[in-house]
C-alpha cells in the first residue's frame, strides 16, 4: 500500500477540490493515458488495484507510470463513538485528484491493449476518467 515515509504533520484537514489541474494535465513519459474527468480524493489501496489491474492485464509487457501518490492522511473516528474527544487517527492516506490530471501513462503496447488495461483500471477508480493519446 502506498504512503509517505515521512511526513510534516501527523493529520491534516479535509479541505477542498477547487478549479482544474495545471500540472500533470499532459502526457510526459507514456504515449496513452488516463486522465481524471472529476474532483475526488483518491486513495491508496485504489491506487494500488488500479496499477495491479493495469499490469495484468498488459501481461508485464510495456511500461507504465503512476503519475498519483497518497500524500494527505485522512483520519477517521472509531465506530460508535460520541461527538468530541478530539479528532480521530490516520487510518489511510489519499491523493487530492483534480479535474484533468493525468492518473496512469503506459507505453510499449498497442492502443487496443493499452485502451483496455486503462479501461479496467479506472473500473477500481472512484472518478469518471477518460482515455488519452499522445498526438505526433
Amino acid at each position: 500500500m502506498l504512503q509517505p515515509v515521512r511526513s510534516k504533520y501527523r493529520k491534516a484537514h479535509k479541505g477542498r477540490i477547487h478549479g482544474k489541474a495545471t500540472r500533470v494535465a499532459t502526457l510526459n513519459y507514456g504515449a496513452y493515458g488516463l486522465k481524471a474527468m472529476q474532483p475526488e480524493r483518491v486513495i491508496g489501496k485504489q491506487i494500488e488495484a488500479a496499477r495491479v489491474a493495469l499490469t495484468r492485464h498488459m501481461q508485464r509487457t510495456g511500461k507504465v507510470w503512476s503519475r498519483i501518490f497518497p500524500n494527505i492522511p485522512v483520519s477517521k473516528k472509531p465506530t460508535e463513538v460520541r461527538m468530541g474527544k478530539g479528532k480521530g487517527s490516520p487510518e489511510f492516506w489519499a491523493c487530492r485528484v483534480k479535474p484533468g490530471r493525468i492518473l496512469f501513462e503506459v507505453d510499449g503496447v498497442s492502443e487496443e491493449v493499452a485502451r483496455e488495461a486503462l479501461y479496467k483500471a479506472s473500473a477500481k477508480l472512484p472518478i469518471r476518467t477518460k482515455f488519452v493519446k499522445r498526438y505526433k
